[in-house]
């Protein structure tokens, strides 16, 4: 499966490296494709810069080391999209759609009760009951 990493698992996955989002990602890593866009790997270092300075040379060394396809979107029509809380999230979803992602994990509450069959948007905590227990 194509899968869709947002930013803000990726910087818990990064951050605590033994914690269950981390696992979840290697789990990712050796079973289906991460796909990215450099506006994900932009808010991971945006959030690094801000909130933890001190690992963002690190952060980039894991996002580096990170096997990933990366698929972006020069514009994006909003009106194409299904309407979201906040605006900052339709380039996420947007990508997730175009890329052909079958799951978009997030854990942002933006997308909670959005209605689209694909991709399958899923919490770090669905993603792990259903596919690695």
């Amino acid at each position: 499966m194509r899968i869709v990493l947002d930013a803000n698992v990726l910087v818990s996955a990064i951050l605590i490296r033994k914690s269950l989002i981390a696992d979840m990602v290697r789990h990712i890593i050796e079973n289906h494709k991460i796909v990215l866009s450099d506006y994900i790997i932009a808010e991971v270092e945006d959030t690094y810069k801000e909130k933890f300075p001190d690992k963002f040379h690190s952060m980039q060394t894991e996002i580096k080391e990170l096997p990933y396809e990366i698929f972006n979107l020069n514009t994006i029509e909003s009106s194409n999209y299904p309407q979201l809380k906040d605006a900052d999230d339709l380039p996420i979803l947007a990508i997730a759609i175009e890329a052909g992602a079958d799951i978009l994990i997030t854990g942002d509450s933006g997308f909670d009760n959005l209605k689209i069959s694909k991709p399958r948007i899923m919490k770090p905590r669905e993603y792990m009951n259903e596919f690695m227990s």
